[in-house]
Parts: structure tokens; C-alpha cells; sequence
């Protein structure tokens, strides 16, 4: 029985999930040569980043979850650490600091943070007390505070979405989680006068009328939902589309790269795109539906929803839904840290399902 196990998961990788990893990167690679201007220099980056990140997954798909599970607080508590270094002696770029030591931590917190409360929760019969939800949410609420402070609010709400995906598959009550949502909400005048600076309040206004300043804050949106609405049906041609080739969609090798693939590929690539977005996904949950124990099921299902959260607030800042924040397109848009984070994740979520087709089979 071992023996057909190897023959199936080899190096502990599920196929499936791993084919669909493969056909995103290849397309992403495809697409940022169009949208950095042929510039093979960035590809060749690229690639490096990928097989960085690849071999991260690999060499984390070899771990069972459940021997990493004496280490979930004290890695917790080192990111904490180092997110409380980079507010005293972190390293500013355009005018966040954010960086410690030429990497940013807030990056190790999103997976520490669905780690640390999937550890929490995971050790006592589910769904949790209302005390214990209470704690898991100061779990969350520690590192949110402390990255939107530096500021990266983009990204301290994805980790802040990673722990309470958590929480909603441990099973809370409903009238808890509308609860929250009517806190949320309540809170949001103090908020908006006490937490947001001046450029995010700019952003959040300029979503209802990007008009309102069409050289500055506006510039983005305008230019990103015109690339892809010139994109029409079957689009303009791989390395036809005039917003990024006569440079006038700004950010269009990062956060804006949709924009770029949009206007080239047209709505027959966009649906090509969210169809292995949808079976990545799709093979994502699965695996955490089938996870033996309440520690692999959350920490996989987790990890797979901030995934979908990455796709969704990406596409919907780009086509003028959502504010515009930092959040990249997953294995599209260009990156480093960002990307070997995310492939991290997919290791961690093979390793839930790999390992536990051997225990069964043993």
C-alpha cells in the first residue's frame, strides 16, 4: 500500500493542485512579459522568485502539519517581535516602513496568524466557547493593529481575514459573526477620523468618483477600467494593448497587471484565468474537507480562502469595485516575498492532504 502511495503523491505533492500552480505560473510569466515591455531582466527575476517559491513548497509539502504544531506560538510570537522592530527601526520606502533587514515580516504573518489561532482552537472541541473566541480575536487583532500601523492596510486586512476564516470554520454562531459586522460597521466613523490617513480616505472617496481627481488619486482607476474595457470579447493580441505599452496604466506589472492582461486578452482570457483560479480553489477545499483532524481542516481551509480574498480584492480594486490597496494578483502580478509567502501557504495545504493519504494507508 506504501508503494502506491508514493506512485501517487511523489515528494508528498498533490498533482492536481500542483498542475494547477504550474498553469497559473506559465501564464503569469506570459503576461508580465507583455506588461513589463519585454523586459527579460524581470522575467529572469521572476522565474528565480518562482523557484524560490516552488522549492519552498516542496520542502514544507515533507512536513506532517501536526509536527509543526509545538512551534505555531513561537512562530507567532517571533513575527510579532519583528513587526514591533520594524515600527522602531524599520527601513521607510515611500513612506511606509515596512522593511526589516530588506524583508518585510508582515509577510511571515500570513500564514502564522491562521496558524496561531488554528493552533488555539484546534486543541478543544469545536465550535469554541465565546471566551475563547474572544481570545482568538486579540490573536488577530495584535498583528492587524500593529502592520496597519506602519501603514499597510492592504495587507493587515488580508491577515486579519486569514484568522477570522478561521474562526468561521470552527463553526461561530451566525449572530456572532452579524454581531461583528454591526460592530464593524458602528465603528466606522471613528475609524475614519481617528485610523485612516489622508491618502487612504483619498482612495476610499475616489472609488464613488474617480472624476473627482482624474490627474492624482483617480489617475489609476481610470486608466485600469479603460484598458479593460478596450479589451473587449477576444481582446487586442499578447503584447497589443496600448495602455501598458505607451505606459499610461501605472503600477500595470504589480497590482495592476489584470488590467494589462484584460485589454490583451479579453474576456475569453479572463474566463481562461478564473477557471484555474476556480480549480485551484476548488482542489483547495477539497483537501481541507478531507483533512483527518480539526487542526489540518482549518489550517488548509483558511489558507485557501485568503486566497480567493488575494484574487477577489485584486480584480475588484482593478475594475473600480473596491478601493485601490497593495494586493497583488496571485502568481500574475510581479513580486518576491509576496509570492514565496504564497507558495509557503500551498505547501503547508499539501502537506494536509499528502500526509494524511499515508497515514490512511499505512
Amino acid at each position: 500500500m506504501q508503494t502506491n502511495w508514493n506512485n501517487n503523491h511523489f515528494l508528498h505533492l498533490d498533482k492536481p493542485l500542483l498542475l494547477g500552480l504550474f498553469l497559473l505560473s506559465g501564464l503569469g510569466l506570459v503576461v508580465l512579459y507583455s506588461a513589463a515591455n519585454q523586459n527579460t531582466d524581470l522575467i529572469i527575476r521572476q522565474m528565480i522568485h518562482l523557484a524560490i517559491g516552488f522549492g519552498l513548497m516542496i520542502a514544507l509539502a515533507q512536513i506532517r502539519v501536526q509536527a509543526l504544531i509545538p512551534w505555531v506560538p513561537w512562530v507567532y510570537l517571533g513575527g510579532i517581535l519583528l513587526l514591533v522592530l520594524v515600527l522602531l527601526i524599520g527601513e521607510t520606502r515611500n513612506g511606509s516602513q515596512r522593511w526589516l533587514f530588506g524583508f518585510q515580516p508582515s509577510e511571515i504573518m500570513k500564514f502564522a496568524v491562521p496558524m496561531m489561532v488554528t493552533w488555539y482552537l484546534a486543541e478543544k472541541p469545536l465550535p469554541p466557547s465565546y471566551g475563547r473566541l474572544f481570545l482568538a480575536a486579540i490573536m488577530i487583532v495584535i498583528p492587524l493593529l500593529l502592520i496597519a500601523k506602519q501603514p499597510d492596510l492592504g495587507t493587515a486586512l488580508l491577515i486579519a481575514s486569514s484568522g477570522l476564516f478561521v474562526l468561521l470554520l470552527a463553526g461561530i454562531s451566525w449572530y456572532f459573526v452579524f454581531g461583528v459586522i454591526t460592530l464593524l460597521g458602528l465603528s466606522a466613523y471613528p475609524i475614519w477620523h481617528s485610523v485612516l490617513h489622508d491618502y487612504q480616505k483619498g482612495r476610499i472617496l475616489t472609488l464613488f468618483d474617480p472624476e473627482r481627481d482624474p490627474l492624482g488619486a483617480g489617475y489609476h482607476i481610470i486608466q485600469s477600467k479603460t484598458a479593460i474595457g478596450s479589451g473587449g470579447f477576444d481582446g487586442k493580441g499578447w503584447l497589443n494593448g496600448t495602455q501598458s505599452i505607451l505606459e499610461f496604466l501605472p503600477e500595470r506589472k504589480t497590482d495592476f497587471i489584470f488590467a494589462v492582461y484584460s485589454e490583451e486578452l479579453g474576456l475569453v482570457g479572463v474566463l481562461v484565468l478564473l477557471g484555474i483560479y476556480f480549480f485551484i480553489l476548488s482542489r483547495g477545499m477539497y483537501i481541507a474537507l478531507q483533512a483527518q483532524d480539526s487542526f489540518g481542516r482549518l489550517l488548509a481551509g483558511s489558507l485557501i480562502l485568503t486566497f480567493f480574498v488575494y484574487i477577489f480584492v485584486n480584480m475588484a480594486m482593478v475594475s473600480g469595485l473596491l478601493p485601490v490597496v497593495g494586493v497583488p494578483l496571485p502568481l500574475i502580478s510581479y513580486g518576491g516575498t509576496s509570492l514565496v509567502t504564497l507558495m509557503a501557504g500551498f505547501g503547508f495545504i499539501m502537506a494536509v492532504h499528502t500526509h494524511r493519504r499515508f497515514l490512511s494507508e499505512r
